[in-house]
């Protein structure tokens, strides 16, 4: 990763946690940190509104300190603030704008699902569902010391290798920069009678199954990460049952959950999906969403 790593601040405990996990991360990657407020005036008309000036005057001087406590902790971390008047009043497309110059986009989430200040229900869903980069969601709970104690990467995979190329290459950069281990998981379940063809047939007989063929699909995807940080441990993860599920059961172990969504847009718009959308809303440690094609 060479681009510097954005985080969005608001002075909520949420963001406060996000732009602490974010220092420490841009300085374990050696990126520079840029520190972001996305926000838009409210209509003239809107009544408490306010003086404009006062109002930029504040929220300058707000993010201002928030930035001042990672340069405090990492004096040699190159920081940047900026504040963000969207056009229009589209905070979405302001945060995607940031996102699509940062190699990861990094936000508070409160609780079990609600993001918190600029990020409103929907406005939240889209970000992450539209942001060309990895987007990391940080409660406020979150601590340095969930970082250590022998807690792994944990990254979920499905379909091919190139599918998940970009998911295990996120997996595998982190847990070099922090010298942590890599568990990579795998999860199955017994597809319909309908599904079953005589070319897949064929195909799971000879390779003993449908455990198997997942255990092969798996080591074949992680083959080429394995052998370019040869330094990361990993463990393979084969697991019966639904991968959102299977995941959120290893989360007490993990440090960052990754879990991967399809970049392309359907008829109906871009999509989280099923697995991303269970665990950003459950898991209790830092989620990075990282989109593929």
């Amino acid at each position: 990763m060479t681009h510097p790593i954005a985080v969005g601040v608001d002075g909520s405990p949420e963001s406060r946690a996000a732009l602490g996990w974010a220092g420490r991360e841009a300085v374990r990657r050696g990126v520079p940190l840029r520190v972001v407020y996305a926000w838009h005036w409210p209509p003239h008309d809107m009544v408490g509104g306010g003086d404009r000036e006062e109002q930029t005057r504040w929220v300058r001087g707000m993010i201002e300190d928030a930035a001042r406590t990672v340069v405090d902790r990492h004096s040699d971390l190159p920081v940047t603030v900026e504040v963000i008047d969207s056009v229009g009043g589209d905070v979405v497309e302001a945060l995607l704008g940031v996102a699509a110059e940062t190699g990861t986009l990094v936000l508070g989430s409160r609780g079990y699902g609600a993001f918190v200040g600029f990020l409103l229900g929907s406005v939240g869903q889209r970000v992450i569902s539209e942001a060309p980069c990895p987007v990391v969601l940080v409660r406020s709970e979150d601590r340095p010391e969930g970082e250590a104690g022998g807690r792994e990467i944990v990254v979920g995979h499905q379909g091919g290798p190139e599918e998940g190329e970009a998911t295990l290459r996120f997996a595998f950069e982190t847990a070099a920069a922090r010298g942590a281990a890599v568990r990579a998981v795998r999860a199955w379940s017994l597809p319909p009678v309908f599904a079953y063809s005589p070319g897949s047939l064929k195909m799971l007989d000879e390779v003993g199954g449908l455990e198997p063929y997942e255990r092969k699909a798996l080591a074949e995807a992680l083959q080429p990460w394995r052998e370019r940080f040869p330094e990361v441990p990993v463990t393979q993860h084969i697991e019966m049952g639904s991968a959102g599920q299977v995941l959120l059961s290893l989360s007490d172990r993990a440090q960052l959950m990754v879990v991967g969504r399809r970049a392309s847009r359907s008829a109906v718009g871009a999509r989280i999906g099923s697995v991303a959308h269970a665990v950003m809303h459950h898991a209790p440690c830092p989620v990075a969403v990282v989109p593929h094609s």
